[in-house]
């Protein structure tokens, strides 16, 4: 059984780094490459969707210096990239209030939607600028504002950074760490969920199968009855 819909909480960058006595820079550097792994993996494999925790609201925070190297690095990501993702059918999606992010950022990323719009092989969506809680009151407010009085699960999911889209099958996240971070708090309510103590860097196809092997022996009930 293939997820899918696969999330991921790329966790570990820093902290691979400094195992290997390399700046934080390097650990980025390298969890960005293996995005392009993971891509080219899950397309052969046949799933469908994948979410990348890549920038929350929260990253902001960190030190000027780190989140301008991040920005830089998501631009150079997208300039050596985004020629191949688009041979290979990928679409690009971006989850998150592309607002919060400077001009030179903004304009690879729109290029990128743009650039893949017609493309439908594999749906590659980058959270950027998100928040899972931040997500639901957007929705809420944008419903409030069209004066809407009521609405049921499927026409709120229509507000949502992935309307149209399949809810998470499949939730791993990378270095150990055992909580879901404000990552698609709505789209995660009935994902089945996988924590590996590997670093992001280091979650290669090697890993990546065993998770989906782990994935694929799971019995999913979706709040129903255990089976006899």
């Amino acid at each position: 059984m293939i997820p899918i819909h696969v999330g991921f909480i790329m966790d570990g960058n820093g902290r691979w780094a400094k195992s290997r006595g390399l700046p934080r820079s390097a650990g980025h550097r390298a969890g960005t490459e293996n995005i392009r792994h993971i891509i080219r993996t899950s397309k052969d494999l046949g799933i469908k969707y994948l979410s990348f925790y890549a920038f929350s609201t929260e990253n902001f925070k960190r030190p000027v210096e780190e989140v301008t190297f991040l920005m830089n690095l998501l631009i150079e990501f997208f300039n050596k990239e985004l020629p191949e993702l688009i041979e290979e059918g990928a679409r690009i999606h971006i989850l998150g209030d592309l607002s919060l992010f400077k001009p030179p950022v903004r304009f690879v990323l729109e290029k990128a939607i743009k650039s893949t719009a017609d493309n439908d092989k594999i749906h590659v969506c980058l959270a950027l600028g998100y928040g899972g809680r931040a997500e639901i009151v957007r929705a809420v407010n944008q419903i409030i504002a069209e004066g809407i009085k009521k609405v049921d699960e499927e026409s709120f999911e229509d507000y949502l950074y992935t309307a149209g889209m399949p809810q998470v099958d499949f939730l791993i996240r990378t270095s150990g760490e055992l909580r879901i971070s404000n990552f698609l708090l709505y789209q995660l309510a009935y994902s089945e969920l996988y924590f590996t103590p590997v670093y992001w860097p280091d979650f290669g196809k090697e890993s990546y199968m065993e998770a989906l092997e782990d994935f694929a022996r799971r019995n999913r009930r979706f709040g129903g009855v255990e089976d006899e």
